[in-house]
């Protein structure tokens, strides 16, 4: 088989008629009995480049299976920044008395146990918060401070069972307490006249209660499967992230009136002439 290929291969590197005729010679003799064996061969072939094919077109199937998933991500990442655009734009937009400034920061933990709802905000004694400051959404009420620290603060929720918020039914003044009670919905205690007050009736925080400023919007009016009359809250505590605290500017004391009106004028000189 060495000398015979050897043979061939010296035969066909020959360049001359002769040579040329003798190889055609050969190739009319045996390819034609032979051309079965090449079916198989071509056969392989296609599947081999099948195959090759198929293993390309996963490998672009995976390609794009991972940058699917990363546009995914990327969507999720633009759709909590849309939400937390849409959250700061209410927070600015939101009009507050003059006295009151505010001091926004995010929520760090949230404890929503059936024992206690608060949260934990990065912001402390550093920004200017006090304990007791009420503290909102871009909506209305979420809290006030219970705990505080140079760089963070505890929110008590309104939705906590210890919390106690004294408050107003708007339009007719009934005066109420809102009492949490680990639900979405707390109830109303101790209204003035129950048949004055209608489910829709805003609630806002009333400010005799030395802690939260007057007029604080804490939601709406409305009865529970239990009968009780229960407050809708404003705020959205299913996607609470930051938090405003309100800080309270007190106005100064006057003490003596003449400090608001100035010194008193020298009296009129009149002159000599009598005029």
């Amino acid at each position: 088989m060495c000398f015979l290929c050897l043979s061939l291969f010296v035969l066909w590197r020959i360049d001359n008629q002769r040579a040329e005729r003798i190889r055609m010679g050969l190739v009319d003799r045996f390819v034609p009995t032979i051309d079965w064996s090449f079916g198989p061969i071509n056969s392989v072939s296609r599947m081999i480049q099948d195959f090759q094919s198929y293993t390309g077109v996963y490998q672009q199937n995976q390609e794009l299976r991972d940058e699917l998933q990363r546009m995914k991500g990327w969507r999720e990442a633009a759709v909590q920044l849309e939400q937390q655009n849409a959250r700061l734009r209410e927070l600015n937009n939101v009009r507050l008395s003059p006295r009151l400034t505010f001091v926004t920061g995010e929520i760090l933990a949230d404890s929503g146990s059936p024992f206690r709802q608060s949260g934990l905000v990065n912001i402390g004694l550093r920004d200017g918060v006090v304990e007791g400051a009420a503290a909102m959404d871009g909506l209305g009420l979420v809290g006030r401070v219970s705990g505080l620290s140079l760089n963070s603060a505890r929110i008590l929720f309104l939705t906590d069972a210890s919390s106690r918020v004294s408050a107003t039914i708007r339009p007719l003044g009934q005066r109420t307490i809102v009492a949490g009670d680990n639900t979405a919905s707390p109830p109303l205690d101790f209204i003035e006249n129950i048949e004055e007050v209608a489910p829709g009736d805003r609630v806002v925080t009333s400010g005799s209660d030395g802690i939260f400023p007057p007029d604080l919007l804490i939601g709406q009016v409305f009865q529970g499967p239990d009968g009780r009359l229960r407050v809708d809250l404003s705020a959205d505590y299913r996607r609470l992230r930051y938090i405003r605290i309100l800080r309270n500017n007190p106005t100064e004391n006057i003490a003596q009136s003449d400090e608001l009106l100035g010194p008193m004028l020298p009296p009129f000189a009149t002159t000599q002439g009598g005029n």
